[in-house]
């Protein structure tokens, strides 16, 4: 295990007054690493569990050779281009069991989708496309060419492929897969335990009276919030006073019982609190200021055997560097192996100033212009305090490190929220 030290060394230029949103991410990728432990669960308790091994085929998806449609089945070499082919119908063929007749030439075979394609037959016309005249049908020239319509035997999964891979996320196409291979249990990553809490004197929880100078966590909720949608075991430690001795208490009791540890407020430069001072003296922890905005100062490291993240005390920076590092980190400590947020491209509807040299977050909202492309526009106030602002918007306009000003019609990457807040 390295120390934040040894991890610092092995990146370029590493300042961590002035570190890069990209640094920042290298930096994490380096310091934190996947469970060991895994567990076994039936298909219906894994939604959003991470693979803990690759899943092998016991079986070939589809088992056999079947249609794909409604329909009638029939050798295809009888096809003959520009000429109309008229055939004759010589049974049923359902889903579920195979037909035990023959199929010569000059026939076919009424077939329903999913049922097992004959021996010798290999081409299926649609029951809508031909016409039908008592037990012969008619199906018109230049409509089908030969294995039209048929599903081959394997062609989904082949016996013993991996149909699914070791750190993949199971989302529900995936556990209808699993079950598609009559497989009833999977094994997996345990279940990360993260802790969490925000601190100050000026944070009040809900329930509690206001009064001047105070306001009301919101950090607790919205954190609170992002790590189910992540799925993990959540430790929720609620909010804890600037005072020396219950610092260590809550810092000593997150790391004994979570992976990791999320605090909110306390990190920025020059604040008369006690966070920084106890993060210090529980664990190896390094101090930044990021080159981004909103968000900016940030605490990483260990206490004991979990990691911290101290994020930034202001309701949107939370969110940014939640979303943009330390979701990432948490997904590759569960053991997941795509933990970079997708970006999708859309054009800019205004123009956005924008000064090279930080990498910066835009609240946005993302929607489909009159000719059909995507088109993106910011939400206005940018205030890291302006919480609504995550509401209405739909994603984050990321505009990179090296950027400049955007002008209308510009492309830009955003990190949508779907399914992520």
């Amino acid at each position: 295990m390295n120390t934040l030290a040894q991890i610092a060394a092995q990146l370029q230029g590493y300042d961590p007054q002035a570190l890069s949103a990209q640094d920042v991410n290298a930096f994490l990728s380096a310091l934190v690493q996947p469970v060991a432990q895994t567990e076994t669960l039936p298909v219906f308790d894994a939604l959003d569990r991470v693979l803990a091994a690759d899943v092998l085929s016991p079986v070939h998806v589809p088992p056999h050779d079947n249609s794909a449609m409604d329909g009638y089945a029939f050798d295809g070499s009888a096809l003959r281009g520009d000429q109309p082919l008229t055939l004759r119908c010589v049974g049923t063929a359902l889903a579920g069991k195979a037909w035990r007749g023959q199929v010569s030439s000059g026939e076919c075979l009424k077939i329903m989708t999913g049922a097992i394609m004959p021996t010798g037959l290999d081409t299926v016309v649609p029951q809508e496309m031909v016409q039908v005249s008592g037990e012969h049908i008619t199906l018109p020239p230049a409509l089908l060419k030969a294995g039209d319509n048929r599903r081959l035997r394997g062609e989904d999964v082949q016996q013993g492929q991996a149909a699914l891979r070791q750190g993949e996320r199971l989302t529900p196409a995936a556990l209808g897969l699993l079950a598609s291979l009559g497989i009833p249990d999977v094994r997996v990553k345990r279940r990360l335990k993260v802790a969490y809490f925000s601190t100050g004197d000026e944070i009040l929880s809900l329930g509690e009276a206001p009064r001047e100078g105070a306001v009301y966590d919101s950090n607790r909720y919205t954190v609170f919030g992002l790590l189910k949608r992540l799925g993990v075991e959540v430790l929720d430690m609620g909010v804890v006073r600037d005072d020396p001795a219950l610092l260590e208490a809550a810092f000593t009791q997150a790391a004994q019982k979570a992976d990791a540890i999320i605090t909110s407020g306390g990190v920025s430069v020059g604040e008369a609190d006690h966070t920084k001072t106890m993060m210090k003296q529980l664990g190896d922890v390094a101090f930044w200021r990021i080159a981004m905005r909103p968000g900016r100062p940030m605490a990483v490291g260990r206490i004991g055997d979990s990691i911290l993240f101290g994020l930034p005390g202001n309701p949107v920076a939370v969110m940014v560097t939640f979303l943009a590092f330390v979701r990432p980190a948490l997904l590759r400590m569960m053991g997941a192996h795509d933990t970079a947020p997708p970006l999708l491209r859309a054009r800019s509807a205004e123009a956005i100033r924008k000064k090279p040299g930080r990498t910066e977050y835009q609240r946005g909202t993302v929607t489909r212009s009159a000719d059909g492309s995507l088109q993106v526009r910011t939400t206005g106030n940018q205030g890291s305090g302006v919480l609504s602002s995550m509401t209405q918007a739909n994603g984050l306009i990321v505009l990179h490190h090296d950027q400049g000003n955007i002008a209308v019609g510009d492309e830009v990457e955003v990190m949508m929220f779907y399914g992520v807040i």
